[in-house]
């Protein structure tokens, strides 16, 4: 049986009978793990197996630590990393920066690798504006489109070196919004030449990464009526306008942004052009709600799933974890000359 186009969490830290029968039974695309999933490096790789299992195959695993107010995974167990917005404050040098982003995303991917984790929901690329809400904030890399997209990229080839796949997010941007999506609908009214200069630009810059996720926002210049998870045209844009032909996904279908059932939020994505759904609660009656509205990942979506997967290097970047640590900390504290040393991708296991 073909996997179906959804991606789906679970309640706790070990899965339930009634849960593996019900992934048996729905076979997702995939899955995605939060904080309440969490407890240590062993209990993670036990779950991380487990949900595989239920499915007979190795479905893709996503998690999102970006980093700040973003931690699924932290102390004691693993590292707090800083939000998107502390590696250029931490240098004042866009290129030392970069270096670090880059380093950052490699140590994630570490992490991510050794607990079965393969899909890390990073990076943020949205451009936040004077005014709008703080739940983008301190997650953006900066606050100017060039920036972010050169941080992000970094950010995103170190998960890659490191065999995990990152995903860009929120297309085509969030950082506009003067609301969030969790409890509420945004609109955002600016004319479309002003959101190709800025909010656009780093989605456009990124647009070769294999997987990208929607933003629950109304984009009057392109849709007045529907959110771009939902609208055609929007979906149609990002495919179009910023180049981008990987596997998308839709925000969690839970937040208030979207409107109806779950089962009408699920059938309204897919056929806006999403190519997989998110439910993020672990909620098994709202899962079972989901999947009424979801069919089999096929066609030009079950390609660029493929495609994404075989994205994922099978040989991660050598990399000496002490050294890359103690080099990182050095760099975030400022201090670039005890810091320096050979290229991430030169340090040797």
């Amino acid at each position: 049986m073909d996997a179906s186009a959804a991606i789906y969490g679970c309640a706790g830290l070990e899965l339930t009978p009634a849960e593996r029968a019900f992934f048996a039974e729905a076979r997702p695309w995939g899955f995605i793990l939060f904080r309440r999933n969490v407890d240590s490096p062993d209990q993670v790789r036990a779950l991380t197996s487990a949900l595989r299992d239920s499915v007979g195959r190795h479905a893709p695993i996503l998690i999102d630590p970006e980093g700040g107010r973003v931690q699924r995974m932290g102390p004691p167990h693993w590292p707090k990393y800083p939000p998107g917005e502390a590696y250029l404050k931490a240098t004042n040098d866009p290129l030392a920066a970069r270096e670090l982003a880059r380093l950052g995303g490699r140590l994630m991917a570490h992490d991510l690798k050794a607990v079965g984790v393969d899909v890390d929901c990073l990076p943020v690329l949205d451009v936040p504006v004077p005014g709008a809400h703080d739940i983008i904030g301190d997650r953006a890399y900066a606050r100017d489109p060039a920036t972010v997209a050169q941080l992000g990229r970094a950010a995103a080839e170190g998960l890659l070196a490191g065999g995990v796949l990152p995903v860009i997010k929120h297309m085509p941007g969030h950082g506009r919004a003067f609301a969030d999506s969790h409890p509420e609908l945004p609109t955002v009214g600016v004319d479309l030449a002003t959101l190709e200069a800025w909010d656009f630009a780093p989605f456009r810059a990124l647009s070769d990464m294999p997987i990208g996720m929607t933003a629950h926002i109304v984009f009057t210049a392109i849709d007045r009526k529907r959110p771009a998870t939902q609208s055609r045209r929007a979906i149609r844009l990002i495919r179009e306008r910023l180049g981008f032909g990987g596997l998308l996904l839709s925000d969690d279908l839970c937040m208030n942004a979207l409107s109806g059932t779950l089962t009408q939020r699920a059938e309204a994505s897919l056929k806006a052009g999403c190519d997989l759904v998110i439910h993020c609660t672990g909620d098994l009656d709202e899962m079972r709600q989901v999947a009424e509205g979801v069919g089999p990942l096929r066609g030009g979506a079950a390609r660029r799933a493929q495609a994404a997967l075989a994205r994922i290097v099978r040989s991660p970047e050598p990399l000496d974890i002490e050294v890359a640590r103690a080099r990182f900390d050095a760099m975030m504290a400022g201090r670039l000359e005890a810091a320096r040393g050979p290229d991430v991708g030169e340090i040797q296991a």
